[in-house]
């Protein structure tokens, strides 16, 4: 069964000087959670944000944060990131960085988070599928990370539907990375249903109207599945 759609708004097409006036408009489309990349330079070839910007925003919103390290070595900074939170919501990490990831699941769950794990786009779902049953989310990358504004890859489509086919009911599978009015059906068809999305909410001029109009797409896939 395909849960509840959820949007993801991802802050890293927002502006960045005006960060609360930008997650204040998208309160006001009730947005479901606020995607929050966190990138090191090494796994991925961009730096953004850290554990003082993410108390930051926590002060400023109650929307629940999803917070995804596109870093090395995650294990380090789980509880940081947890307590920068204040508690938070969701922590996912990148399977490509770790030959223990039932530590870091546990790690997560320790601090009262819900563990998330991401695959990079030619990253096999099999590294994911023993792990099912103890996560609350995997997140496909559409896109190869580290930049917002890039292409959707189709080629992701078979994963997500794959994943779907094999998770328990009610489980959140995410899609991040070139999400658009016209890919979010493709993504939502194949069984995604938390869709990340950041230029095509944040470089939009209507971010709010952005937010419903791809929840709209979303749903209405849903309904002509069932």
């Amino acid at each position: 069964m395909q849960p509840k759609i959820k949007i993801a708004a991802s802050i890293l097409s927002a502006n960045p000087v005006r960060l609360e006036e930008e997650i204040k408009k998208i309160e006001l489309a009730d947005i479901d959670l606020i995607h929050i990349d966190v990138m090191d330079g090494h796994f991925v070839p961009n730096i953004t944000m850290g554990p003082f910007i993410i108390e930051g925003i926590r002060r400023i919103t109650q929307v629940p944060l999803d917070i995804h390290l596109m870093i090395e070595h995650p294990e380090r900074f789980v509880k940081t990131f947890a307590a920068s939170a204040q508690g938070g919501d969701l922590i996912t990490f990148h399977i490509e960085t770790t030959e223990k990831p039932e530590e870091i699941i546990s790690l997560i769950k320790e601090t009262g988070l819900k563990a998330g794990v991401s695959l990079n786009p030619d990253t096999p779902t099999e590294l994911v599928e023993d792990l099912l049953d103890t996560l609350d989310m995997v997140l496909v990358m559409s896109v190869n990370p580290g930049f917002s504004g890039q292409k959707f890859m189709p080629k992701v489509l078979p994963k997500i539907g794959r994943l779907r086919s094999i998770a328990p009911d009610e489980f959140d599978i995410g899609v991040d990375g070139g999400i658009t009015t016209e890919t979010i059906s493709q993504a939502v068809q194949k069984g995604a249903n938390v869709i990340v999305a950041a230029s095509a909410i944040f470089k939009t001029n209507d971010p709010c109207n952005a937010i419903k109009t791809l929840r709209k797409m979303a749903e209405q896939v849903v309904r002509e599945k069932s």
